[in-house]
């Protein structure tokens, strides 16, 4: 398959080929450049998509799918509603129950739709007593022998010493460790040194001074806002409740459920004073450290499953951070931070064919993010506001959710 003509933002550093061709075979990217300098294969199935912008789907590294226990099912609209608005990996740092491990295979073997599915699994508690070094290896088998996660959340497990321990035990065993954040900047900073990969969530202070941004930026440390959740004033996701159309909104209402959609807008009825929210002045921080050359992720927290995650990449651009580096946020840096980068995150040869399509170019405003034309994930070609699929199968995909539901 060959789409041909567009924009395509690559994520690779920050180039953008303004009339680019991607090549796509199975499910990898086979080739990507400036048209004229990729050769085309014979009998290739080949798309116009002159006018359009490509860009990686999505990297949502603090993601909530909203079905941690219960009944299995084998459809979820949260999942649904995420690859529909872009996201194509997704990775939730603790979850309810171990059931997303079964969730994340049913997607994977195609047993029901969604993006990639990663965990940390349930989070490492204070309730784990851990008391030594042992005892936090023994914790951690479950994780790398049982859950296979790759990465864990630890959660207030303890004092200083027992998260030292559990970094300790998470390295011996291969597993990326990040960690909740609390509303204490010490406590988060502390994990940093002591050599967290991630900090979720929002530090709790403004503004961050010259020495906390270097810290960050140089230790090597994902920092993952969740600007939906910020701290210290109300909810990023509340901005959009009050000032976005989601009731009206057709896409939303053809894949989440409408008692979610109306227990959302309801929301609308609280009288927010706009400069009670603060995303933007965290935001400002998030820009400095990422100019700093630090690591800045996307994560949307699961407060709205689709849209959610737009909503967090415009609040993240929205302290002054270039275009470039927000849909970096969105999309590679987010898939190093967790240890995919060699397969997804950018368009690149040999990387897994998960991209979007978008009719409007996201760096002309942030906000065309939203305008996505298709979604492909693992070289499936889907539409955007329906999720048919249109290639190599041509199938059609019934609404999850009528007028009634």
């Amino acid at each position: 398959m060959a789409l041909r003509g567009a924009r395509i933002i690559t994520m690779k550093g920050k180039e953008v080929i303004e009339n680019g061709t991607i090549i796509i075979r199975n499910n990898r990217i086979q080739a990507v450049g400036a048209n004229g300098k990729v050769s085309i294969p014979a009998g290739a199935h080949v798309i116009d998509v002159k006018g359009k912008t490509i860009i990686p789907g999505y990297v949502d590294v603090h993601w909530h799918g909203g079905q941690d226990g219960g009944e299995h099912k084998t459809e979820l609209w949260n999942y649904t509603a995420t690859l529909a608005f872009g996201t194509t990996t997704t990775r939730n740092p603790q979850t309810g129950s171990t059931d997303v491990l079964s969730y994340s295979d049913m997607v994977e073997t195609g047993e029901m739709m969604g993006p990639r599915i990663y965990s940390t699994g349930p989070g490492v508690f204070a309730a784990e007593k851990i008391a030594s070094l042992n005892d936090a290896r023994d914790v951690l088998k479950r994780y790398s022998e049982y859950y296979d996660t790759k990465t864990l959340k630890q959660y207030d497990a303890g004092e200083r010493k027992v998260r030292q321990w559990i970094v300790m035990a998470a390295n011996e065993q291969k597993i990326s460790p990040t960690n909740e954040g609390y509303m204490d900047v010490k406590k988060d900073f502390t994990q940093i040194l002591d050599g967290y990969a991630g900090n979720e969530h929002s530090y709790p202070i403004y503004p961050l001074y010259k020495d906390l941004i270097q810290l960050q930026a140089e230790s090597g440390n994902t920092y993952t806002p969740t600007l939906i959740v910020n701290f210290g004033a109300p909810w990023g996701e509340n901005y959009f409740y009050a000032g976005y159309p989601i009731h009206n909104d057709a896409k939303i209402r053809r894949f989440v459920p409408h008692s979610v959609i109306d227990q959302k807008v309801m929301r609308r009825t609280i009288a927010f004073d706009t400069t009670l929210f603060n995303f933007r002045q965290q935001a400002e921080a998030a820009a400095k450290i990422v100019a700093a050359g630090g690591s800045v992720g996307l994560g949307a927290h699961g407060q709205f499953n689709g849209p959610g995650a737009h909503w967090e990449l415009w609040m993240l651009q929205s302290g002054g951070m270039p275009r470039i580096d927000a849909l970096r946020a969105a999309t590679i840096v987010g898939a190093n931070s967790i240890g995919l980068g060699r397969d997804v995150g950018s368009l690149e040869v040999g990387k897994l064919a998960d991209l979007q399509v978008l009719d409007k170019n996201p760096l002309d405003d942030i906000h065309n993010s939203i305008a996505i034309k298709w979604v492909m994930k693992n070289g499936r070609l889907f539409d955007g506001n329906t999720l048919d699929e249109l290639w190599p199968r041509q199938i059609k995909r019934k609404a999850m959710f009528t007028d009634d539901q």
